[in-house]
């Protein structure tokens, strides 16, 4: 008979840290099948006026792609659950280095 265990899991950074690969995207395009999500992520670089030319007659520009992510639907609730956390944490840090708007002059503090 099995047992059900709890287990947490972890990424596993490989012990030189110059071996871990990093791969920057500020573009994410999102497409699906009836069995996964896919996350392709790309790296759109500043236009050349080759690429503006081309872009103006066809409306498309091309991006290099660094990752495709491709996730079966059963993670997806959580990964969207980690990324709306993620941005309340960095929302509310960043509205606490707001600085107090100017509301003219105060009287004497005490």
């Amino acid at each position: 008979m099995s047992r059900p265990i709890n287990f947490t899991i972890v990424p596993d950074e490989p012990a030189d840290p110059a071996a871990a690969r990093r791969e920057y995207a500020n573009f994410c395009a999102v497409a699906h099948t009836p069995f996964d999500l896919t996350l392709t992520f790309c790296d759109v670089r500043p236009l050349s006026e080759k690429d503006l030319e081309a872009a103006s007659s066809s409306h498309v520009v091309h991006a290099p792609v660094v990752a495709r992510v491709v996730l079966p639907f059963g993670v997806v609730p959580g990964l969207i659950a980690a990324l709306q956390e993620q941005m309340r944490i960095i929302q509310e840090a960043s509205a606490a280095a707001e600085p107090p708007p100017d509301r003219g002059p105060r009287g004497p503090l005490h």
